[in-house]
């Protein structure tokens, strides 16, 4: 399979990655990019470590958004509930 593109600038390609998201024309996963910003890291801080571009960051939240826009989550009882 080919690199498929998911969202502008967000690739997958089961060779890269496991198939993971990652930003188009690298090996940076999505997650990571993530990970960094959540651990306090600042945009331009994640953009020199990992050699992509600010506008790929803003690509890679917005992935996560539209993401959890578009998730159902499902309630999983309990035992006291069941």
């Amino acid at each position: 399979m080919a690199a498929v593109e998911i969202a502008p600038r967000i690739v997958v390609d089961e060779k890269v990655c496991f198939g993971k998201p990652v930003i188009k024309g690298t090996r940076v996963p999505i997650h990571i990019v993530l990970a960094k910003l959540a651990g306090g890291m600042t945009m331009e801080q994640v953009a020199e470590e990992y050699g992509i571009t600010l506008d790929d960051i803003r690509a890679a939240l917005a992935y996560a958004a539209s993401i959890i826009a578009n998730e159902t989550i499902l309630p999983i009882p309990t035992e006291e509930q069941r």
